[in-house]
């Protein structure tokens, strides 16, 4: 391993020396770890056809769905991800989801990614969340820059972003292969200091 000049934007181990919080919304909606209980909001998630075009997201089985939720523990203590449920606070269902994934503590930065069930559609929570999430990753974490990206053909997320405060700095030509084939992505990001 060849050493930086450049000491990391955050020294490893930051994440995962401390326990995954539960972050709350003004809408009384919280941002909250995955728990076991949950595997029937993956199991829907999995189902729901918006969510499996434009997250690619297949969920087989109970078992898969729980598999992934172990992940998401692990991703957190790998310094990997930071995944939460969207839900309703005193052990509310999820109606969401909302996380950070391709965590580069070193580089500074990490990619916003999130899903919304048709009960939590329409309501403003996936704005708010994604608020609420860059504050944490920006006060708490320290990182530097976060980027959102989605399929041109969704301007759903184009318009989530474009609330959350996130710039479009461009498109990213045939960039992510979705089932009906290549789609062109747009490329938001929202650095330290924009909000």
């Amino acid at each position: 391993m060849i050493a930086s000049a450049v000491p990391p934007v955050v020294p490893a181990g930051h994440l995962a020396e401390r326990q995954q919080p539960v972050l709350t919304l003004s809408s009384g909606m919280e941002l909250r770890p995955w728990r076991a209980g949950d595997v029937g909001t993956l199991m829907a998630a999995g189902q729901d056809p918006a969510i499996r075009q434009w997250n690619l997201l297949v969920v087989a089985s109970p078992a898969e769905a729980a598999k992934r939720i172990e992940r998401m523990h692990e991703r957190w203590q790998n310094e990997q991800g930071a995944i939460w449920a969207i839900a309703d606070p005193d052990g509310g269902e999820a109606v969401g989801l909302i996380g950070l994934s391709d965590i580069d503590l070193a580089g500074g930065s990490a990619e916003v990614v999130y899903w919304v069930l048709p009960a939590g559609r329409g309501r403003g929570v996936v704005v708010e969340a994604t608020k609420r999430l860059s504050r944490w990753a920006f006060d708490d974490l320290g990182l530097h820059r976060l980027r959102l990206c989605h399929s041109m053909a969704n301007p759903a997320s184009c318009r989530v972003a474009a609330k959350a405060g996130f710039l479009v700095e461009g498109t990213m030509r045939s960039a992510l292969l979705h089932e009906d084939g290549w789609h062109d992505q747009h490329l938001h990001a929202l650095v330290q200091g924009d909000i």
